[in-house]
């Protein structure tokens, strides 16, 4: 299983990490050198959670990371999990309205 966020999509990066040697000019010295330059990976902090959607009224499983964890504490998880694909959006019920509902159809009088 890769190491990737489900709402934000973000996984593992390649970087490098620099090692100078030297003293800075401003410091007094003659300047710094790059001795090496290393590949590194910057990996994303997923964490495995159950989130708790009261619009569903059922918790879901997600792999977050720890900025979509933010994501959800403002704008709601119901809101983010179904932008992000995870849930499906609730379809609103068809409503009768009140005035066809309660009055019953005229009779016709062919006289």
């Amino acid at each position: 299983m890769s190491r990737v966020c489900q709402v934000s999509k973000r996984g593992t990066r390649v970087g490098h990490s620099i090692a100078r040697r030297g003293l800075a000019k401003p410091k007094g010295g003659i300047g710094l050198k790059t001795t090496g330059v290393t590949k590194r990976k910057f990996k994303v902090n997923v964490h495995r959670k159950r989130i708790w959607v009261p619009e569903l009224k059922r918790y879901v499983r997600v792999r977050l990371s720890a900025k979509a964890l933010k994501a959800i504490d403002v704008k709601g998880p119901y809101r983010v999990l179904v932008s992000a694909g995870l849930i499906k959006p609730i379809k609103p019920k068809a409503r009768k309205s009140p005035a066809t509902a309660e009055a019953p159809a005229a009779p016709t009088s062919d006289a």
